[in-house]
């Protein structure tokens, strides 16, 4: 005998369906709804899946493009030239256990030291940074002038305004104050600048800490995939390669033009380079200058990281989405990487949205075909996704250390982790929207025991 099989709402009305009431008219009105959900749902679950699509076709094609197409390093055979005044800015907070190995490093550095200038910023340190900036400027007065602040607003974008305005410099470099920069960086990173349309430059990161743990390890991995592939195949293809805030540099007059650094960002780097941008300044990434950076060797300070990337990120979206899209002095291609680049730290957001999405259909019996692929491509890339996998493996072929592809498919923890961080960033940043603004010092823990010199620091003797 046949049966029609009622929605889930009839059925649960029961009876009333059969009376003329309002009983019936209400249980077909709750249909209705049922159906209307179905359709506002839907569609977004398919953009949301369309998005994931195209994320995933570019990392397919910046992998494809770092290992077939021809690499474009137009400033990577200047050696000699007159080279041009640069300061070095050292933006520092509470960097007694690691201030000494930078500056160590930088005074060994191949560069004209009367062209040199070393202004390490100490931002209301209450540790003993203070005292062995003021050590080190009373041994190397020609080229070390730290600077002490104790007033203003705090944070590492305001430190670095702090000083821009007294600069004379035509260079500014910037790094962290954990970095350890090789001997010829500093060359390395000014000589894009001989190029007059080049506003901001910005070398490669290398964890040196990356044997500690299995999450340093994961985590050189991830620095390998965004700089020697994504940076690297962005640069190639004339798209936005992004000033990472330490091992970059920026023009001063080109700084100065687009208003100085911005002291309410968590975001500094992120919000110069579209600033730049839409000025009209080329932001260059120089592969071959590598710097050597502590990465975080615990998930707890790890997952702290990640949020505080997210939160900074995307404040720069919100501000900056609509200016470029409108942007006439920046080109389609451009806007479109640049669009996908200001979109990467809400991807993770909106795969926890696409599985609340697909669970509400599945709960409204919206179980058709199509139901079930659009589960499998979330859950795909909630652990990621091949195309990012093969970008990862990718690095570790093209930086000959092939033993470091085996730990791709751990990357999924990664993934688990950066999912809910980065949400987490997302979710305190819309509610900061709505609150008055106060920027202060968001410190990654240090790892390194303080007192040995950078020589004691394992470096890659390929380094320059």
């Amino acid at each position: 005998m046949y049966h029609e099989v009622l929605p889930v709402t009839a059925v649960a009305a029961g009876p009333a369906l059969l009376q003329d009431g309002p009983p019936a008219r209400a249980a077909i009105a709750g249909g209705a709804a049922h159906g209307a959900l179905i359709v506002v749902l839907e569609p977004l679950a398919v953009f949301i899946i369309a998005l994931l699509a195209l994320y995933t076709i570019r990392h397919l094609v910046f992998t494809l493009n770092r290992l077939l197409a021809r690499q474009h390093h137009p400033y990577l055979d200047i050696v000699e030239a007159d080279w041009p005044h640069v300061a070095v800015l050292i933006p520092a907070h509470n960097e007694a256990a690691v201030i000494a190995h930078v500056l160590d490093a930088l005074l060994e550095a191949d560069y004209p030291r009367e062209r040199l200038r070393i202004v390490p910023i100490d931002d209301r340190s209450e540790d003993a940074t203070g005292r062995i900036l003021d050590d080190y400027a009373a041994r190397h007065c020609d080229l070390i002038h730290p600077r002490h602040r104790s007033e203003g607003l705090s944070g590492k974008a305001a430190a670095l305004a702090s000083v821009t305005g007294e600069l004379e410099a035509e260079i500014v470099l910037v790094f962290d104050a954990d970095y350890l920069p090789g001997p010829r960086l500093i060359k390395q990173l000014v000589s894009p600048f001989f190029d007059p349309e080049v506003g901001a430059v910005m070398g490669r990161v290398v964890p040196h800490n990356s044997a500690c743990n299995l999450l340093t390890r994961l985590q050189d991995l991830e620095r390998a995939g965004g700089y020697q592939v994504d940076q690297q195949a962005r640069m190639n293809l004339g798209l936005v390669p992004q000033y990472g805030g330490t091992v970059g540099g920026v023009r001063l007059s080109a700084l100065r033009e687009v208003g100085g650094w911005d002291v309410y960002s968590l975001a500094e780097d992120t919000e110069m380079t579209f600033r730049l941008l839409l000025n009209g300044w080329k932001t260059v990434y120089q592969n071959r200058a590598e710097c050597y950076e502590e990465v975080v060797e615990n998930w707890p300070a790890r997952f702290r990281q990640l949020r505080r990337w997210s939160r900074g990120h995307n404040r720069v979206l919100m501000r900056y989405i609509v200016p470029l899209l409108a942007s006439r002095v920046v080109s389609m291609r451009e806007k479109l990487d640049g669009v996908a680049l200001l979109g990467i730290y809400v991807m993770a957001p909106i795969l926890m949205l696409g599985w609340l999405i697909i669970y509400l259909l599945w709960l409204l019996g919206d179980n058709h075909p199509g139901f079930f692929i659009m589960l499998a491509v979330v859950s795909y890339g909630t652990f990621g996704n091949a195309a990012s996998f093969y970008q990862l493996a990718s690095a570790a072929h093209l930086d000959g250390t092939p033993a470091k592809g085996r730990l791709v498919p751990l990357a999924i923890l990664g993934y688990l982790v950066s999912t809910y961080a980065v949400t987490s960033g997302l979710i305190l940043e819309l509610l900061a929207v709505f609150r008055r603004r106060h920027v202060h010092w968001q410190k990654t823990e240090r790892f390194r025991a303080p007192g040995a010199g950078h020589g004691e620091v394992p470096i890659d003797p390929k380094e320059g």
